[in-house]
């Protein structure tokens, strides 16, 4: 899996760094995915879990180069949307 990140023009990092996510923790998510949902233009929002327990939303849209994605943004669950997460994940097991 290949990930762009798109950048924040005033810092020229990753846009993810502003939510306290880095790559590797996108990545995670989006190698395995507790609920993708399609979002704005084309894009698509993945819910997951990380390796080190946190729970994150991943805003992308595929890349034209099979394998690829462009991620806009990712950054924590909390409030309503956490708990709706935790009900997915308990109902799948």
């Amino acid at each position: 899996m290949h990930l762009r990140f798109y950048i924040n023009e005033e810092t020229d990092l990753p846009h993810i760094y502003d939510h306290g996510v880095r790559e590797h923790e996108v990545e995670e998510v989006l190698h395995d995915p507790i609920r993708e949902a399609a979002g704005y233009n084309e894009s698509t929002l993945a819910y997951g879990k990380t390796l080190g327990g946190r729970n994150l939303k991943v805003v992308f849209k595929e890349d034209p180069r099979p394998g690829s994605f462009f991620v806009i943004t990712a950054y924590p669950i909390e409030g309503k949307a956490l708990k709706a997460l935790r009900r997915i994940m308990r109902k799948k097991g």
